[in-house]
Formats: C-alpha cells, sequence, structure tokens
C-alpha cells in the first residue's frame, strides 16, 4: 500500500497496473451476480448460434430454389423461409433478453464501487486532501465510473458475441469446406486483431497524455473559479484566462496527435480486411467454377465473410475504447490503492458517551518528518472544564485540533479521552464526541435548515430551531424572505463573518457533544461580532469539555487555565490573572494586543 504522503501522480499510478489487475478488481462486483452473469452468457451464445445458422438455412434455400421441381418447389423452399425467419427472429430475441437480464447488474456494479471510493475517499487522511486537487480527483472519479459502464457493454455486447461468433464460423469451415477457407479467414483475423492490439497499445500512451493535460486543465480553471474574489481583488481575470489557455493548448495537441494515430490504425485494419475477403472470394468462385461448390456455398462463404466484417470493423473501435475505459478505470481503482494512513485498530472499541475527561500526554508531532511542530506537549481538561492554548501563528495550537480529530497520528506520546487512548478507539465514536467552531465556517451550497441541522441530520425541525436560537440567530432568520430556506451560497458566501460563525455554534450546540473546540472561532471577525460571538462560545461551553484554541488573549479571559506554546512547547501555564502576575510570555502578548486594540480605528 502506498502512503499519502508520498502518493505518485495518477500518471504513475495508471502505469504500475496492469489490465489484467483492473479486470481481476472488477470481477468480484460482477460475480455478486452470478445467476444473471451466466444467463446472460447463455443468452449470448444461444444468439450467436442462430445469427451463424442463418447463412447455413439461407445456402440450403438457394440450393433448393435451383433444384426441387413441382410441389416440392414450394414446399421445400417455404420451410427454408419460415427456419430463416425463426433464426433472425431468435437472434433478436436471445441478444435482447441478455441486456434485459445484465443491465441490472452493470448498473448495481456501477453503484457499489462508485460508494466503495466515495467511503474510501473520505476515510483517508487530511493529508492527502490537502495534497490533491479535488477537480482533477472528481474528473478521475466521472470518467472511471462511466468507463466501467461502458467496459462491461463493449465485453459482453461486442467482444464476447464478436468471438463466439468466429469460433463456429471457423468451425463450420473446418467441417464443411477446404481447410484453405478457414485458414485465410484465421489469418485475416490474427493480422486485423494483432494489428488492432499493437497500435492500440500504442495509441494508450497517447490517451493517457490527453487525459492527464484534461484533468489538469480542469482542476486549473475548477481551483480559479473557486478562488473568484482573489481573481478579482487583484485584477488577474486575463492572467487566469492565460493559464487556462495554456493548459487547453498542450491538451488540444495531445488530442491531435492521438486522432491522427487513430486514422492510421483505421487504415491499416481496412487494408487487412480488403485482402483477406478477395481471397476468400477468389477461392470459392475457383470451386464454384470448377464444380466442387455450389452456387449455395458461394454464398454462404460471403455471407460469413460479410457476417464477421461488420463487427470486426466494430470491433477495431470497440477495442480501442475498451482500452481506453480500462485506463480511465485504473486511475479510479488506483484510488482504492492509497493507503487510508489513519486507520481503525484492529479490536478497536466506541468510546462511551457521557462527560469526557481528556488529556495530551507528552505528544510529539510533525507533519513533514524533518521538522517537528509539537515537541512533547502535555495537559489535561478535567470534564466540564475549559482550557485555552494560546500563542504566535505556526505555534502548534491548531494541530493539536486535528490530532484530536485523529486527522493525522500523533508520532510519540499519547492523546487520552477517560483515560482512553483514542488509537483504541473507533473513529466514529470519537468524533461523534467532539464538536467543533473552526476559524473558516465552511458551508454547503444549500439551505441555511441543512447547513445547521448538519450537526445530527436526524435532529427535527423544533430541535434545529432551538439550536439557531440558543446562537442569536433567531432574529437574523426571521428577517430573511426565506428563512431557513434560505440559500447560503457556494462555501456559504452568501453570509457574513459573524452569520457562518453563528451557523457554527447551532451546528455545533445541536451536535451536543461532550467535547467542544474553538479554533480561532472569531480571529477573522470584528469587535463589536467578535463580543456578540465569544458571549454565545462561553455559553455553548458552559458544562462540556472545552479547549479553545486562540490568538487574542481577550478571548480566553474566563478560562479555568490557559497555556501558552511557543514553537511546539508550553513555555508558561496558569489563569489570566496569574499568567499576568508572572511578567512573562503571555504578559508580553497582551500588553502588545492590548496596545494594537487601543490604536486600532473603530
Amino acid at each position: 500500500m502506498r502512503n499519502a504522503a508520498s502518493l505518485p501522480p495518477p500518471a504513475a499510478a495508471t502505469s504500475e497496473r496492469r489490465d489484467w489487475q483492473t479486470l481481476k478488481s472488477l470481477f468480484p462486483y460482477l460475480w455478486a451476480y452470478k445467476g444473471r452473469v451466466l444467463f446472460a452468457l447463455a443468452c449470448l451464445i444461444a444468439a450467436k448460434g442462430a445469427n451463424v445458422s442463418v447463412p447455413l438455412v439461407f445456402k440450403h434455400l438457394i440450393d433448393a430454389l435451383g433444384l426441387t421441381t413441382g410441389q416440392a418447389y414450394v414446399v421445400v423452399p417455404a420451410a427454408l423461409l419460415l427456419a430463416y425467419g425463426v433464426l433472425r427472429f431468435s437472434s433478436s430475441l436471445f441478444t435482447e433478453l441478455r441486456e434485459f437480464v445484465f443491465v441490472r447488474v452493470t448498473q448495481e456494479a456501477v453503484r457499489a464501487i462508485s460508494l466503495q471510493v466515495f467511503r474510501h475517499l473520505h476515510g483517508l487522511s487530511l493529508r492527502f486532501h490537502l495534497e490533491r486537487q479535488t477537480g482533477g480527483l472528481t474528473r478521475d472519479i466521472e470518467r472511471g465510473t462511466r468507463s466501467i459502464n461502458a467496459l462491461i457493454s463493449y465485453t459482453l455486447y461486442s467482444i464476447l458475441p464478436t468471438l463466439v461468433e468466429i469460433l463456429l464460423v471457423i468451425g463450420i469451415l473446418l467441417i464443411h469446406y477446404d481447410s484453405i477457407f478457414a485458414l485465410v479467414t484465421t489469418i485475416t483475423l490474427s493480422a486485423y486483431i494483432g494489428f488492432t492490439v499493437v497500435v492500440t497499445n500504442w495509441r494508450t500512451a497517447l490517451r493517457r497524455r490527453a487525459n492527464e493535460l484534461d484533468s489538469a486543465a480542469n482542476s486549473r480553471a475548477i481551483d480559479s473559479l473557486l478562488n473568484f474574489e482573489t481573481v478579482k481583488y487583484f485584477n488577474n481575470e486575463a492572467f487566469e484566462a492565460t493559464r487556462y489557455d495554456e493548459q487547453l493548448k498542450k491538451w488540444i495537441h495531445a488530442q491531435t496527435v492521438s486522432q491522427q494515430s487513430l486514422a492510421l490504425l483505421n487504415l491499416g485494419q481496412a487494408v487487412i480486411l480488403a485482402v483477406g475477403v478477395t481471397v476468400m472470394m477468389w477461392q470459392a468462385a475457383v470451386r464454384v467454377a470448377d464444380g466442387g461448390m455450389t452456387l449455395g456455398d458461394i454464398v454462404l462463404v460471403n455471407a460469413f465473410m460479410l457476417q464477421l466484417s461488420i463487427p470486426l470493423n466494430f470491433l477495431g473501435v470497440i477495442y480501442r475504447e475498451l482500452r481506453q475505459a480500462l485506463t480511465d478505470i485504473e486511475r479510479m481503482f488506483s484510488l482504492l490503492d492509497v493507503d487510508r494512513e489513519v486507520a481503525d485498530a484492529p479490536g478497536a472499541h466506541a468510546l462511551a458517551p457521557g462527560p469526557a475527561a481528556l488529556r495530551f500526554d507528552d505528544v510529539r508531532f510533525g507533519y513533514d518528518p524533518r521538522r517537528t511542530i509539537l515537541h512533547g506537549v502535555s495537559f489535561e481538561v478535567p470534564a466540564g472544564h475549559t482550557v485555552a492554548v494560546v500563542g504566535h501563528s505556526g505555534s502548534g495550537k491548531s494541530t493539536l485540533a486535528r490530532l484530536l480529530y485523529r486527522f493525522y497520528d500523533v508520532q510519540g506520546g499519547a492523546i487520552r479521552i477517560d483515560g482512553q487512548d483514542i488509537r483504541e478507539l473507533t473513529q466514529s465514536s470519537l468524533r461523534a464526541a467532539i464538536g467543533i467552531v473552526p476559524q473558516d465556517t465552511v458551508l454547503f451550497n444549500d439551505t441555511l435548515f441543512y447547513n445547521i441541522q448538519y450537526g445530527r441530520p436526524q435532529a427535527s425541525r423544533a430541535e434545529v430551531e432551538a439550536a439557531a436560537a440558543a446562537a442569536q440567530l433567531g432574529d437574523f432568520v426571521a428577517r430573511l424572505p426565506d428563512g431557513y430556506d434560505t440559500r447560503v451560497g457556494e462555501r456559504g458566501l452568501k453570509l457574513s463573518g459573524g452569520e457562518k460563525q453563528r451557523v457554527a455554534i447551532a451546528r455545533a450546540l445541536l451536535k451536543n457533544p461532550a467535547i467542544l473546540i474553538f479554533d480561532e472561532a472569531t480571529s477573522a471577525l470584528d469587535s463589536k461580532t467578535e463580543k456578540a460571538i465569544q458571549a454565545q462560545l462561553e455559553l455553548a461551553a458552559a458544562g462540556r469539555t472545552a479547549l479553545v484554541i486562540a490568538h487574542r488573549l481577550s478571548t480566553v479571559m474566563n478560562a479555568d487555565e490557559i497555556l501558552v506554546l511557543d514553537q511546539g512547547e508550553i513555555v508558561e501555564r496558569g489563569t489570566h490573572l496569574q499568567l499576568l502576575a508572572r511578567g512573562g510570555h503571555y504578559t508580553r502578548m497582551w500588553a502588545l494586543q492590548q496596545q494594537e486594540a487601543e490604536t486600532r480605528p473603530d
């Protein structure tokens, strides 16, 4: 398994996998419906058997018309015509039955794989998502799921039927005619398939390059649109368009080369097929002239070649699409190979509900092994108490919250809840016990009601409204024309900073967790809004175990204990008054912030 931190780019991940590995990964999802699969295969064989029988009946019909006389001249052809019609209908019947039975297998396989990839992505560490571009990732998943449907359709509806038909035709030619016909057919088909495989394998690298450039262009566009405010702030619309166009030019060049190689492939296939058909018909014509074959025989050989040439022409296109589908599925399955990094330990148990005491015990951690962020941090938050962590930017404050949530695992020491190492708990029960009001509240592009209810999706409307009222959102909602049904926009951009923070508080209150984290919850707000929000935060923390991460010291004055973090180490601890009396780091930070507050314009 590859670690997310050292995950290679998509192209490398794709090249490592083989087509057979991809098919092997896909097979269990199909075999879960083995009854339908086997019935579909039986219908496939029956349909092709009926299809191959049609030229045989047609041959006998032609010969009968030349040999029979009198009443037999009418009866025999009539019976053969009836058989001809029945076989034609049978071929269509079994083909449609196959599709009718198998369509559910295809859709359920796509659903199962899509759901597994979705869950796996949510199970990956924060490190993976920070290092990936969402636009390219979603494009890979979209192409992969779409290609599963295409791969199954190409295989069951085109490749397998064509191969079955080829085997049946070669068998009939061997049994009833000179071996030269079977030999020419075999050589022609082998040359056709071999040429297609060789050239298509060469084209696969071109297609992969085009896909990578397509994903890169899409990622660049989405990244730019997600940051459209920043683009406008710096008047960089033209710059972004130029960057996007550069990526599009590379993609167009790759697409052009890929399309030119397709024309070369088509030309080679046409030459091989034309030579094979010409030789077959020449051999048949010679034997008819010598009396070794009847007129019906040459019609039969011609019908077989026509029947094979049509799917063979289509088979070339299908094989190219099949290779593309395999390439796209490889990229998606490679996501399932990514190590989750943070996973439940074998035998992990659920955290019991109720008040929880929190302890950081000699915690050491670094995002990069070459740079340690936390150096043996130890402190305790008794159940129902509030502990604040303050310090300059980059001191490691927010890292504490990420470790508590197990977005990353500690590299030394332990984090304990009620004496239990959180690595021994299930992640689901751990995160269910924690609520957070983050510095940057990101909302879904949905209604205000949905975003508050997200704290506990099964909550009733009355509970949502009660949580909103507790977060002082009631008056704001009452002023909105659509009330709780107001859509908040992409990432909540239609709301102000204070409004988003109140939504975050309401969401945390609705979750009703045992542990609350306030991670720089008011750092982006003005002084007036900060004071209003601060009162609500203190109310929300009442009776709960609370960890407050703050830069502004005025927001943590009432904490039971304040920890001063500097360069990953706790350098001071105590209450607000105790720390001021010491005249150390906290006192200097306090004096500096008071000076800034006095000089700050209203």
